[in-house]
C-alpha cells in the first residue's frame, strides 16, 4: 500500500478544519440555525423524493404500472419514511442518551436547548413544510383536511420549539412517535403492490400494533410522568410567559402611556 504523503495529510487536515469552521460559523451559528436547518430540510426532502423515484423505477416492477398520482404518493411516502427514521433516531438520542436534558444539570429542563438540537428540529420543520406544500398542490389527492390540520399543527409546534428553544425535550418525546410512520407506509406500499394477502403484510401489521403500543401509548404515559416530576418547572415556564406578556401589554397600552404623562414630577 502506497504511504500517504505529508502534504496530502496537511491538505486533508486543512479541508477538515475549514469544514468545521463552516459548520460552526454558519450551519450551527445561533442566529442562522433556524434558517439553515429549515432550508436544509426542504432540500433534503427534494433529494429523497427524487432518489425514491429513481430507485423505484429500477428496482420495483410495480412502480411503472402505477398511475401518476400513485407514483407521486409513492415518492412522497418514501420521503416521509426517511424523515421518520431520521427524526426518531435523533429524538431517541436526545431524550435517552444525551446529557442535554439530564436531571444532573442545573436549571429547568424546559428551557434547555443546543445549536444541534435546534438544527434537527429545523430539519423536521422543513419536512412538514415540504409535505404540506405537496398536499396543498395536489389537494385532495394526497390527503384531505385532516392531513392539512395535522401537518399544520405539528409544524407550528415544532417550529415554535425550534425558534424559542423552549420545551425541546417534550417536543422530541412526541416526535419519537414518528416510529410508526415507516410501518404505516409499508402497509400502503404492500397494498398498492398487490401484496395484501402476503406474509409480509401480516408481519407488518403485527409490527404496527407493537410500535403503536410503545410509541403512542406507553411513551405518552412516560411523557406525562416526566411532566409530573418536573411540574414546577413546566408551570414556572408557563407563568414566565404570562408575566412577560403582561409586561409587554402594559408597556404598549395607552393607559400606561397617559399615566406616565400625568404623573407629577419628583421634587
Amino acid at each position: 500500500m502506497r504511504p500517504v504523503s505529508k502534504n496530502t495529510v496537511m491538505t486533508m487536515e486543512a479541508y477538515r478544519s475549514q469544514a468545521e469552521v463552516l459548520v460552526k460559523s454558519y450551519l450551527l451559528a445561533d442566529t442562522l440555525v433556524p434558517f439553515t436547518s429549515v432550508v436544509g430540510g426542504i432540500l433534503a426532502c427534494k433529494l429523497v423524493y427524487d432518489l425514491t423515484q429513481l430507485i423505484s423505477m429500477f428496482y420495483f416492477r410495480t412502480y411503472a404500472s402505477l398511475t401518476k398520482i400513485q407514483r407521486t404518493e409513492w415518492n412522497n411516502r418514501g420521503m416521509s419514511t426517511v424523515h421518520s427514521i431520521f427524526i426518531t433516531a435523533t429524538s431517541l438520542y436526545f431524550v435517552f442518551w444525551s446529557d442535554l436534558f439530564s436531571d444532573r444539570l442545573a436549571g429547568p429542563v424546559t428551557f434547555r436547548h443546543s445549536p444541534l438540537s435546534t438544527f434537527y428540529l429545523g430539519v423536521s420543520v422543513g419536512y412538514f413544510l415540504s409535505d404540506l406544500g405537496m398536499i396543498f398542490w395536489l389537494y385532495p389527492s394526497l390527503g384531505g383536511m385532516e392531513y392539512v390540520i395535522h401537518h399544520s399543527l405539528s409544524g407550528i409546534a415544532v417550529a415554535y420549539s425550534m425558534a424559542s428553544g423552549e420545551g425541546q425535550l417534550y417536543t422530541y418525546m412526541v416526535l419519537i412517535s414518528e416510529i410508526t410512520t415507516p410501518e404505516i407506509n409499508m402497509r400502503w406500499f404492500l397494498d398498492t403492490s398487490g401484496m395484501k394477502k402476503s406474509a409480509a403484510y401480516l408481519i407488518n401489521g403485527v409490527v404496527i400494533f407493537i410500535a403503536w403500543l410503545v410509541a403512542r401509548v406507553l411513551l405518552f404515559v412516560y411523557l406525562f410522568y416526566h411532566v409530573y416530576l418536573h411540574y414546577h418547572q413546566v408551570t414556572g415556564a408557563f407563568s414566565a410567559h404570562v408575566f412577560n406578556l403582561y409586561l409587554q401589554l402594559s408597556k404598549e397600552s395607552p393607559t400606561s402611556d397617559s399615566s406616565e404623562h400625568l404623573s407629577p414630577p419628583l421634587s
